[in-house]
């Protein structure tokens, strides 16, 4: 366990304790009083993105969140815009460069972009805070890229998963040995196992880790193809896709984020993303839950028969019916038209009773079917396009 962070080896009890009382320093006093437990935080309303860009379009540039410290501003599509704060590390990257191996003595290239969204910034602020020497690449320009790598003597590589083969295909082309390189942290798209094997067999460990432009970082890899560990500033929570309810352990749901960032206090931020927290404790020595990595996107909206139906509303309509555990709406297409089939957990045995509710609350007329509880699946999936 040398080298970690305290903070990572600690007892769950201890971790909750210390987050709480951050949370509780970052909210509202009305909301700071509903608040004795992480498991509290499902008493607070989920923040969307779709929210946060309306809100910041008629309380620019923030939505009217509390903001201090603000240093730098960035926009992401949408438009949403995400400040940068002061001090070293603001957006919490440097326990993934740490778990790859890279500090001190390393000259890391960040292809990631410094233009417009802060995804440059973030691993920038990072690289500096672990000691490591930052070579400010940004994307493109992969001849340019290779002669500055070599040139600088770059050891380590930032960016997504596979610009780094661009550069090294490149290199292989240009006939420049950038065999320096043997440490890569990714970002920003899927890293598939052939690719990471490839670096692999060029001498280049590659860990993965997961943030947005809204929270920062959210989860890293400390061991390849391990579960990911969620980042000590960050509180994580797995949902139902289009609720605030949690689920299971290791049951797929859509994460929202809670940075401890007072700086820029979001809570419960829905990132869009599908996971699920992986139980039990990683080899490496840290104690913090993990998660499964992406398991698809959580906005499942769905035109169906020209209109969209979205997860908020099937959550509405469970909403509406306690007897109702769970829904999940399945599409088809005849041929000719879209068919709608309704699937309730349930133990009722009259599906008429639910007809008026799916006319009001979905706004369209399809099948339904009453199935056991627990017979869905605990996929994430609230609406499934079979189409």
């Amino acid at each position: 366990m040398s080298g970690l962070d305290p903070r990572e080896t600690r007892s769950a009890d201890a971790r909750e304790a210390d987050q709480v009382a951050q949370l509780k320093r970052q909210l509202t006093p009305d909301a700071a009083e509903q608040i004795t437990s992480l498991a509290d935080l499902a008493k607070l309303p989920v923040l969307r993105k779709s929210e946060l860009s309306k809100a910041q379009a008629e309380h620019p540039p923030f939505g009217g969140i509390a903001t201090k410290g603000i240093t730098r501003l960035f926009q992401s599509p949408g438009p949403i815009y995400e400040p940068g704060g002061e001090g070293a590390d603001w957006w919490r990257f440097a326990s993934a460069l740490r778990a790859a191996n890279i500090g001190a003595n390393d000259v890391i290239q960040n292809t990631f972009s410094y233009h417009f969204t802060p995804a440059g910034a973030m691993f920038e602020s990072a690289a500096i805070a672990v000691g490591a020497q930052v070579f400010a690449a940004g994307p493109g320009q992969t001849e340019l890229q290779v002669r500055a790598a070599h040139d600088l003597g770059v050891t380590a590589y930032a960016g997504t998963p596979d610009y780094l083969g661009a550069i090294l295909a490149k290199a292989d082309e240009m006939d420049v040995d950038l065999s320096r390189i043997t440490k890569a942290l990714v970002s920003g798209g899927p890293l598939f196992p052939a690719v990471r094997q490839g670096y692999a067999d060029r001498g280049i460990a590659c860990l993965q880790c997961y943030g947005t432009a809204d929270v920062g970082h959210i989860a890293y890899e400390t061991v390849a193809d391990a579960p990911m560990i969620v980042d000590e500033g960050a509180i994580v929570e797995i949902v139902t896709p289009g609720t605030g309810d949690p689920v299971a352990p290791g049951e797929i749901g859509e994460v929202l984020v809670t940075p401890l960032n007072p700086d820029y206090p979001l809570v419960r931020f829905a990132t869009g993303d599908l996971s699920a927290v992986v139980t039990g404790l990683s080899d490496c020595g840290r104690t913090n839950m993990r998660l499964a990595g992406w398991k698809g996107r959580a906005d499942q909206a769905t035109k169906i028969k020209g209109m969209f139906v979205r997860p908020e509303q099937v959550a509405s309509l469970v909403g509406r019916h306690p007897e109702i555990a769970r829904a999940r709406i399945e599409v088809t297409h005849d041929g000719q038209r879209d068919q709608m089939l309704v699937k309730l957990e349930t133990q009722a045995t009259d599906e008429t009773v639910f007809e008026a509710a799916i006319r009001e609350v979905l706004k369209l007329n399809g099948a339904i079917q009453l199935v056991a509880p627990g017979s869905l699946p605990r996929d994430g999936v609230v609406i499934a396009d079979l189409r």
